[in-house]
């Protein structure tokens, strides 16, 4: 079975809090391009976005105010950060929050996102993997097996977690359902539906493919 032949970047921001509309900044990015199952590429960066730091954050992630005072500014992170992602497929763990930080920074210097869709690794978690006691990204990969080789609350350990996860569960939908090849536009058409309806779905899929598998033979 193959996993992402076609690209998908995981994406984790750590911010300055949790709104970029009521002025919260990125402090720092983390962009990993998977490609064939396994992480190709990586962009990671403190950010210098020119605000304070509040101490509750420094203390949440170690992020202190020299570290993004002395790091690049946000034109050339962000910049840098649309220019990697390209129109490759978006990943990150509660992606909602990640994509509007990426729109409102992307705002700023008068750069639109150019991804060609998302996928929600803690929203696919919930509908391949129901019951578990939490979805948080440090409780769900002990779940999974899946170890931090990083410290929690920066963005490339987060990131690379994240994208273990991922992997895990494109890797669970794949045998559950006799698919040879996950791509991430199916995970993109998981990712929007209901709950209730994904195992039907996904057994309609994967019919759909041994049709065209036995018609191509």
């Amino acid at each position: 079975m193959s996993v992402f032949e076609r690209p998908i970047v995981m994406l984790d921001f750590e911010t300055t809090g949790l709104s970029p509309e009521a002025g919260d900044r990125i402090t720092e990015v983390a962009a990993l391009r998977i490609v064939g199952g396994e992480i190709r590429e990586r962009y990671v960066s403190l950010v210098n976005c020119g605000v304070r730091i509040p101490s509750f954050i420094t203390q949440l992630t170690g992020i202190t105010q020299d570290m993004v005072d002395s790091a690049p500014p946000n034109q050339k992170v962000v910049a840098e950060l649309l220019d990697f992602i390209g129109g490759d497929t978006l990943a990150a763990h509660n992606a909602s929050f990640d994509e509007k930080f990426l729109k409102a920074e992307g705002w700023r210097i008068g750069r639109p996102t150019g991804h060609c869709g998302l996928v929600c690794s803690l929203k696919l978690a919930r509908r391949l993997f129901p019951r578990l006691p939490s979805y948080k990204l440090g409780n769900l990969s002990s779940s999974l097996g899946i170890a931090f080789r990083g410290t929690a609350h920066r963005a490339e350990a987060d990131a690379e977690v994240a994208a273990e996860v991922l992997l895990h569960a494109a890797r669970h939908l794949g045998r559950s359902h006799g698919l040879e090849q996950v791509a991430p536009d199916l995970l993109v058409s998981v990712n929007k539906l209901a709950a209730a309806k994904v195992t039907v779905f996904l057994d309609k899929y994967a019919a759909v493919e041994r049709e065209r598998r036995l018609s191509a033979a």
